[in-house]
């Protein structure tokens, strides 16, 4: 948790010390108060007995009487109490009790002390409302910039270290951790400093009337740590699988959603909602446990509470009948006691508390320390050539992975060329696309792009030049124009009409009710999947970049839009470079040189007439979808 207080600003830390001097204040409200409680009490006692002398005992009664016989008849009642309380004061001087106290005693007294009470019982509550606020405040701003920088972290992260984490665990970290640890901040600032100065106030306080009062709260403290120990050692495992499963759960969620078309079409509903009840079982029980670990503490700590209650009052009953102290005092130390046990209690849950921030605390700091595969040069290379691509000797594999996916990849495309990858599924296409984006960084050779090792400039002048449609056609939540415009910010409507008629996309949008301000649903659910990809490909057309990057990008097109949207590409992109991945012929038949790869390995390389003459994984994929005459054979 340490760690993450580097995110405290000047003002923040300002704050803080504000709230540690506004706790201190406060507990100087509640510690007096406890001091006009007692003096109220006394007030009221004593305004008492000098109203009702004869109530003190027969000695005194019988004293009252014989003054009576002596005083003038005319004098008034006031008078004649005054009078005696003098008298008894002269003789009692010195005494146990505090006659002179008794003497002078009126209901000013009581009014004056009641003030008081209120006075300071506002102070304390006007104490408590500005360090709740200003503690909520900068909670919620710590928890702000926290989680600003995961997701920039998250942001920054290439497809390895995503991987690494999954995509679950990272939005549990992102929401749930952050929000216990800025809970946990919150009680920190609120009671890290009330508790034990309060504590310890009530200690030395207590210790000042009498040693035998602390016996009943030391002992009841002491009962109260054990126990809570004992539970967190208990319990605290249990918090930790919490979170691991709250992962699992929320994946298994995503999954079930993103995938509810597949779940439907294989009527695999049972399936899925019994392996989300093994996990959600398995949540729920943890939760069980812990839940019922902690309910047993309030039980306990209000049979701690009332055994200290009770002890008090057996060893202040002994101190009264001593003449040691008196009832008031009992019951300002009965308070304190109960101020004492309250602030362990405090400091305790907080101290249970803890040790789940940290839990979390240590999964932020896990992704805001993880250091990225995929780094910027201190120093970025200036371009050399336009609209050229060299694979030197390229091998990849995985951060775990043992094999390599990509073994000595070579080629080269100039500007304008068009370059296609084809081969069996899992061969490597799409990961050498990736490598170009830098998704991915080759474990051997070189990428070059426009004469520069594609790790010798920043990743944002490189995905610049790029225009990158991905195999899945992904869009966001927002309307038909922000998605296009989602790389360009800064395109007219104009350029926006003029990507979307490049990709084939404009008469469909002209449909809609709306147009180009037609709403998109997360993901692009609310379109076809033809539909999302020619939204895709228009989005990458209007950043007019100099290389362009298919990823299987026309697979849900028919062959007519398919092949206009390529013949649009060659007349208005025919300066740029094209990186075509597919599996149709019919696709890539035209590019300029076409890779065909298998098992990793680059098996064939050249145009369409060649590789039917000398690649035969080449020939076997094109009379698997057309015919020889077709072909040309």
């Amino acid at each position: 948790m340490i760690k993450l207080m580097k995110f405290l600003k000047a003002q923040d830390w300002f704050m803080i010390v504000l709230i540690a001097g506004l706790t201190v204040l406060q507990v100087y409200c509640t510690m007096t108060l406890m001091d006009y409680i007692s003096n109220i009490t006394k007030s009221i006692q004593y305004v008492y007995i000098h109203n009702n002398p004869a109530e003190l005992g027969v000695e005194v009664n019988a004293l009252y009487k014989s003054y009576l016989l002596t005083v003038d008849s005319s004098l008034s009642r006031e008078e004649v109490l005054n009078g005696f309380w003098q008298m008894v004061t002269n003789m009692m001087q010195g005494s146990g009790i505090a006659v002179g106290d008794i003497a002078s005693a009126n209901v000013g007294d009581i009014w004056f002390n009641g003030g008081m009470m209120i006075l300071l019982a506002t102070g304390m509550v006007g104490c408590q409302m500005v360090i709740s606020v200003m503690a909520s405040y900068v909670s919620s701003r710590v928890a702000t910039s926290i989680r600003k920088a995961v997701n920039d972290k998250v942001t920054s992260f290439s497809l390895a270290e995503i991987n690494h984490f999954s995509t679950a665990s990272l939005i549990t970290r992102t929401t749930n951790d952050v929000q216990m640890f800025q809970m946990t901040l919150l009680l920190m600032m609120r009671m890290f400093l009330t508790a034990p100065v309060t504590a310890i106030w009530a200690i030395l306080k207590i210790q000042s009337v009498s040693w035998t009062l602390m016996i009943p709260t030391v002992v009841g403290v002491v009962a109260l740590v054990v126990f809570l120990v004992f539970l967190l050692v208990l319990v605290m495992p249990k918090f930790r699988l919490a979170q691991k499963l709250l992962d699992r759960v929320n994946g298994q969620t995503r999954e079930n959603v993103n995938g509810i078309r597949v779940v439907h079409a294989y009527n695999a509903e049972s399936y899925q909602e019994e392996k989300f009840a093994t996990t959600n079982d398995e949540l729920t029980k943890t939760q069980l446990f812990t839940g019922r670990s902690m309910a047993v503490l309030m039980p306990y700590i209000t049979l701690i509470m009332n055994a200290i209650s009770l002890l008090v009052y057996w060893f202040g009953s002994s101190l009264i009948n001593d003449g040691v102290t008196s009832y008031p005092e009992v019951l300002s130390m009965m308070m304190l006691s109960t101020q004492i046990v309250m602030s362990f209690m405090m400091l305790l849950v907080m101290f249970f508390m803890l040790p789940r921030a940290s839990v979390s605390a240590k999964r932020i700091n896990e992704v805001l320390e993880t250091k990225n595969s995929i780094v910027d040069p201190e120093v970025e290379k200036p371009l050399q050539d336009h609209g050229s691509i060299v694979f030197k000797d390229v091998s990849f594999k995985y951060p775990d992975g043992d094999n390599n996916v990509l073994s000595h990849i070579s080629f080269e495309a100039k500007k304008g060329e068009t370059i296609a990858f084809i081969g069996a599924t899992g061969s490597g296409k799409s990961t050498i696309v990736n490598l170009v984006s830098r998704l991915y960084d080759a474990s051997e050779g070189e990428v070059v792009i426009d004469g520069v090792n594609v790790k010798d400039m920043k990743q944002k002048t490189l995905r610049h030049l790029v225009g990158f449609v991905p195999q899945k056609g992904l869009l966001f939540s927002g309307s038909v124009k922000s998605n296009i415009k989602f790389g360009a910010p800064d395109a007219s409507d104009e350029e926006v009409i003029k990507a979307a008629k490049i990709a084939e996309a404009d008469s469909f949008i002209q449909e809609m009710d709306s147009k180009y301000e037609a709403p998109i649903s997360q993901g692009g659910s609310n379109v076809s999947g033809g539909q999302r990809q020619r939204l895709c490909i228009a989005r990458a057309v209007v950043c007019h970049p100099e290389f362009f990057v298919f990823d299987d990008s026309f697979s849900a097109l028919d062959f007519k839009t398919d092949r206009k949207v390529r013949e649009n590409l060659k007349e208005e992109a025919k300066d740029a470079t094209k990186l075509i991945v597919a599996q149709r012929i019919g696709t890539i038949m035209d590019a300029d040189h076409i890779v065909v790869l298998s098992e990793g390995q680059m098996v064939g390389y050249g145009r369409h007439e060649e590789l039917l003459q000398s690649c035969p994984v080449y020939r076997d994929i094109a009379l698997s979808q057309l015919s020889k005459e077709e072909l040309g054979l």
